[in-house]
């Protein structure tokens, strides 16, 4: 076995005659670099993948069981492991598009690689394989969501009358009655949906956060501009949509507040029709029975102040 030797330089603080073999330098190295795994998540996808004569698995739920053998072995070694959506089609338009071979774990894994750059991933911290599809496959359509309503905002353009970016003017709007609504709200935890229908699909958005009686809510960076982003594109368009905030706090009730977008702005709704909102099921449009220990509240006014709605 190979060794290196340190010859005592001092500014290491190691003594002379210090031995470290290249095998545990390695694995000290293998320890601080970190993994990523492209997950093929449903049956649909892997059967896709099953074309390639290198992509040995021929058994989803097998394939599955060896990814999560995976996971904790490199769990167990110290090393921090992500885990991505592989998608495919998307996959083939990235070979072809840069020229790779598509039947190669090479291509495979450069893909993943550029994925876990640039799209939604989930840490992995040992919670089983059931567990982290579901949040995996959550995190990416709230990622596609986000980016979609972001071309929206940026294909806006200019306002005609004051020449300002109607799309940054609705995201600042956006951001100053969260920011309103959070406050107003006070102490607690809060759980918070935005839905915003456009030409193509309805929009969602969900943002947890909570507050204690010594300082202001704490916002989950992406979870909030992906929030945000989704109550702009209301704003901006003026389209029906709403908002609603469920707050909980130790021993007290549930309290459920909600909103109407209304010619780009939130105007509160009665208690009677967050009620009526809440306790209709938004598939069938039947009658849902009402959770115990909540109290369903008018939503509170949120002021028409600076920065303007729109323009």
């Amino acid at each position: 076995m190979a060794h290196i030797r340190n010859t005592g330089d001092s500014r290491h603080g190691r003594p002379g005659g210090y031995r470290r073999s290249g095998t545990t330098m390695r694995r000290t190295l293998r320890r601080e670099a970190p993994s990523t795994i492209g997950l093929l998540a449903d049956e649909q996808d892997f059967a896709a993948m099953r074309r390639y004569r290198t992509f040995t698995f021929d058994d989803h739920t097998v394939y599955l069981q060896q990814v999560e053998v995976l996971l904790r072995s490199l769990s167990a070694q110290g090393v921090h492991a992500t885990v991505a959506l592989f998608d495919p089609e998307e996959y083939a338009e990235y070979c072809a598009e840069s020229g790779l071979a598509p039947d190669a774990p090479a291509s495979r894994s450069r893909f993943t690689a550029e994925i876990a750059s640039a799209g939604a991933t989930v840490a992995y911290a040992g919670q089983p394989i059931d567990t982290l599809i579901p949040l995996l496959v959550s995190r990416a359509v709230r990622r596609a969501t986000w980016e979609y309503a972001t071309v929206i905002l940026a294909g806006l353009g200019e306002c005609a009358d004051c020449g300002k970016d109607v799309g940054q003017a609705a995201f600042d709007r956006a951001s100053h009655l969260l920011l309103r609504m959070l406050e107003t709200a006070g102490q607690g935890t809060h759980h918070l949906v935005c839905s915003t229908p456009t030409d193509n699909e309805n929009l969602l958005a969900v943002l947890h956060t909570a507050r204690d009686s010594t300082g202001p809510a704490r916002l989950e960076t992406q979870e909030g501009a992906e929030f945000v982003t989704v109550l702009a594109v209301g704003i901006a368009l003026e389209r029906p949509g709403g908002v609603v905030l469920r707050t909980s706090r130790p021993g007290a009730q549930d309290r459920v507040h909600g909103w109407r977008l209304a010619r780009g702005d939130l105007a509160p709704l009665s208690a009677g029709e967050v009620f009526s909102a809440y306790c209709t099921d938004a598939d069938t449009g039947e009658p849902v029975a009402p959770e115990s220990n909540v109290e369903y509240c008018a939503g509170f006014d949120l002021g028409a102040d600076e920065p303007e709605s729109h323009h």
